[in-house]
């Protein structure tokens, strides 16, 4: 399964295998970053790095972001 997620990783230029212990405030760059280049969705960005897309949003909600579909990203 690692390998597989350092693939994806590789593909798009991100890795977001850390995600989980990762600073909230680097990782909400790095999210919107992936979204506007990689991504045409947070669904595609989560299938594409192999993460839970609800983790990643309760995460990014504790530190206070919002997912913004109609914009796609965090805000």
């Amino acid at each position: 399964m690692t390998c597989l997620l350092a693939a994806a990783s590789q593909y798009s230029g991100m890795d977001l295998t850390n995600w989980e212990t990762m600073d909230p405030h680097l990782l909400v760059g790095l999210l919107n970053t992936e979204l506007r280049n990689n991504a045409e969705s947070l669904v595609d960005l989560a299938k594409t790095h192999g993460l839970p897309r609800d983790g990643l949003v309760r995460k990014m909600e504790i530190a206070g972001y919002a997912y913004r579909e109609e914009q796609r990203q965090f805000r």
